[in-house]
């Protein structure tokens, strides 16, 4: 017991999506679950159901085998209507706009800027991307997956992919501090959050010439790949049509099955195992030679 007049110490927040320390309870952690606000049905903790009584009047007549009955005055109960919701596994998760991207931008601590010349958008950097300390901006680039709305999403996929281009060996040292970032966008289950995020860690494995980092993701395996198995299987079957999503990259299945041939690809002798056992529909892209 604290003595009496002692004064309070409150520990300052970080920032992290598993941050216990957080003052406003009213943000949502990314990817979490919301609790179901329907009321509870109080008759399934006790031995009796609450049954409607049937009509004497509808029953089944000779000839009418899997019909409803239609004598006079009988009234046939109405087919219940399929509800078309979207299964909760799939479903899009809390996605809470509160990611250290946003705070840093807004705040003018990131040296980037929108170059508005040309005929599209780019990001110019204000000052060498070499000389950038790759432990400090790497990830909060990374924690910007996360973001659905410009200029927010189109500056940290942009200075993700910059970075990764003129990193080199500055990259793989930060691999242990993008795992949570990357998990809580794949976390949201938001099918363009996660197409962007597929498409960074597409790239970020084949930059590196030396495969140091698909063996280095081997490790964080079961952090990321349980989401994906749940969206592997999910691709449209059109039969004899045309999937425009395929062509235009957006097609989530797709892109699964690439990044995962990549990380097999990358990933040493070790990672074809570790897939499997995440994801067991999954199947070796790599031709192993008999000897």
């Amino acid at each position: 017991m604290a003595p009496k007049g002692a004064k309070k110490i409150v520990q300052k927040e970080t920032g992290s999506c598993f941050d216990q320390t957080r003052k406003n309870t009213s943000l949502a952690r990314p990817g979490q679950h919301v609790m179901c606000q329907s009321e509870v049905d109080k008759t399934a903790f006790s031995g009796s159901k609450l049954v409607s009584p049937t009509d004497p009047k509808n029953f089944l007549k000779r000839g009418e085998a899997g019909f409803p009955a239609t004598i006079k005055g009988a009234t046939a109960s109405p087919k219940a209507k399929p509800v078309k919701a979207e299964k909760q596994s799939t479903a899009r998760r809390v996605n809470p706009p509160d990611t250290e991207f946003r705070l840093f931008y807004e705040r003018g601590d990131l040296p980037i800027q929108i170059d508005h010349g040309g005929v599209h958008n780019q990001l110019q950097w204000k000052v060498d991307i070499n000389a950038l300390d790759f432990h400090h901006y790497l990830p909060i680039f990374v924690s910007g997956l996360r973001e659905v709305e410009n200029p927010y999403a189109f500056l940290a996929e942009e200075g993700i992919l910059d970075m990764l281009n003129h990193g080199g060996s500055k990259v793989l040292p930060v691999i242990p501090q993008l795992i949570i970032p990357i998990k809580a966008a794949l976390n949201t289950r938001d099918p363009v959050v996660m197409n962007r995020t597929l498409k960074i860690i597409k790239v970020m494995v084949e930059k590196d010439e030396d495969t140091l980092i698909g063996q280095a993701l081997v490790p964080y395996y079961r952090q990321l790949l349980p989401v994906l198995n749940i969206f592997c299987t999910q691709s449209k079957n059109s039969g004899d049509g045309i999937v425009y999503g395929q062509r235009h990259g957006s097609d989530l299945a797709e892109n699964i099955m690439e990044v995962l041939e990549v990380l097999e690809t990358y990933g040493g002798s070790d990672a074809f195992i570790n897939i499997k056992y995440l994801i067991p529909t999954y199947q070796s892209c790599v031709t192993h030679s008999v000897e």
